[in-house]
């Protein structure tokens, strides 16, 4: 039988090469390491911290448009392609809050359909957090608004101090929590003259613990208001009319016979704690509307603070916020940049803005690069 020889001739096959694409066209490689960074409202006025943001990352503002059509109704164009990328983006909350979450949505499902790698939201307030929890016949807004998000395609959220922080348990994907505390800490240390004179104020037992985490990392004293003003009862919680009256029994029928839960009723407004000759800082994590910041900054008046101050991180003032705050006997009102409000300040010079862009840019790059984000957290309690 003849003997077949192989090591007699050169070898045809070639080592495989990566193909090279024509011009205009990129490496699926070299795409799939990128990331691109991209605003949900094309407002000037709510692409401001999307601008700030990029700046910081050292990167350009992904080209989209998104705008309302004659009807109302929400339109997104993608003008470049996101293909294998992780995509970001950026949605501050106006006060149109549903045509925000809307374009949103609308967004992170293009960009979904355009077959993004990974979308995360960088969403600094997440709107409807006060609805977190059942009241009456109500519902738990804020799981449905974490449902939608899933089902757009997102795939994580950055977020900032939640107003519960039992939340991120409504996501079926990873939310990073970050704190403003640390910026507005920073304001109080520089900002403040003899801040050492100061005392931190819960305008409530509910907001006790915010104003320990100041308070320890102050060094200084606390006091909680206790109790509320009679024009701002709110029928919202169990509060007095809470719970109804019990109905009359049916004619021939006695009914089971269950103990009388009784009516709250709240005290007069208090403070427990010593405000005399001092500098009082309110801390909360949304102003809104005002008005109980402006009983709050009027009953610590009466107990003798001389300067008061407002610190927040989301600064909705919506409605004639500004005007209350104007016309108060607060000082100064400090809230981070996550919710636009240059109108408002136009409106009140007392309101002041820190900048919180440095954080959120730096959660993107961890996030993008597949860093810790233990960094963020460092010194973060579990009750802080």
């Amino acid at each position: 039988m003849p003997i077949r020889r192989f090591g007699g001739h050169r070898s045809v096959v070639k080592r495989c090469e990566t193909p090279k694409l024509s011009s205009g066209f990129s490496n699926m490689n070299v795409s799939r390491s990128g990331y691109r960074v991209f605003s949900a409202n094309s407002s000037s006025a709510c692409s401001e911290l999307a601008k700030k943001i990029t700046e910081r990352l050292g990167v350009e503002l992904g080209k989209s448009v998104v705008y309302q059509e004659g009807n109302a109704e929400t339109r997104v164009d993608v003008k470049e392609s996101v293909r294998g990328q992780d995509i970001f983006i950026i949605q501050t909350i106006p006060r149109d809050v549903n045509t925000a979450i809307m374009e949103l949505l609308i967004t992170a499902y293009a960009l979904k359909t355009s077959c993004a790698k990974n979308i995360i939201g960088v969403i600094p307030y997440f709107p409807y957090s006060k609805q977190c929890k059942m009241r009456k016949r109500g519902s738990i807004v804020c799981k449905l608004l974490a449902a939608m998000l899933a089902k757009a395609g997102l795939t994580h959220i950055i977020t900032m101090d939640l107003h519960q922080k039992e939340i991120q348990g409504f996501f079926s994907f990873p939310v990073d929590n970050l704190r403003a505390s640390p910026f507005l800490i920073q304001y109080i240390q520089e900002e403040i003259p003899n801040y050492r004179n100061a005392v931190i104020v819960a305008k409530s037992p509910s907001a006790a613990k915010r104003a320990q985490s100041y308070a320890e990392r102050l060094r200084l004293d606390l006091a909680v208001l206790h109790g509320a003003a009679p024009n701002l009862e709110s029928n919202m919680g169990d509060g007095p009319c809470s719970p109804p009256p019990p109905a009359r029994s049916s004619a021939g029928h006695t009914g089971l016979e269950l103990p009388l839960m009784m009516a709250k009723e709240k005290p007069p407004i208090t403070v427990v704690g010593d405000v005399g000759g001092r500098i009082a800082i309110i801390v909360d994590d949304i102003i809104d509307n005002a008005e109980e910041f402006v009983a709050a900054a009027e009953i610590l008046k009466e107990r003798g603070a001389y300067k008061i101050f407002i610190m927040a991180t989301h600064g909705l003032l919506s409605a004639e916020a500004p005007r209350l705050i104007e016309e108060s006997a607060i000082d100064e009102v400090v809230v981070t940049n996550t919710v636009p409000h240059e109108v408002q300040k136009l409106q009140c010079p007392k309101i002041k803005t820190v900048d919180v862009s440095m954080i959120l840019a730096e959660a993107i790059r961890r996030i993008h690069n597949g860093e810790s984000m233990a960094y963020l957290f460092r010194n973060i309690a579990l009750d802080d």
